[in-house]
């Protein structure tokens, strides 16, 4: 019988207070994980454009040098 009524109050623990908390911290991994995902999108296009930039003055550079 004690065996019983700590089983139940441990599954009505987890359903009341588990579960819900459980699906609180499921949207909140989620959301920073779109933060995460946005912000290193964003890195990801600002080192393409100084790749971009270095790649251009090396042009303009060896330009310049074979010119010479």
């Amino acid at each position: 019988m004690v065996n019983f009524a700590i089983g139940s109050a441990a599954l009505s623990f987890q359903i009341g207070v588990l579960y819900p908390w459980h699906h609180q911290l499921d949207g909140g991994f989620k959301d920073l994980e779109k933060k995460t995902e946005s912000h290193l999108q964003s890195l990801h296009e600002m080192k393409w454009k100084k790749l971009s930039e270095m790649d251009a003055k090396m042009d303009t550079l060896l330009k310049k040098m074979g010119e010479a």
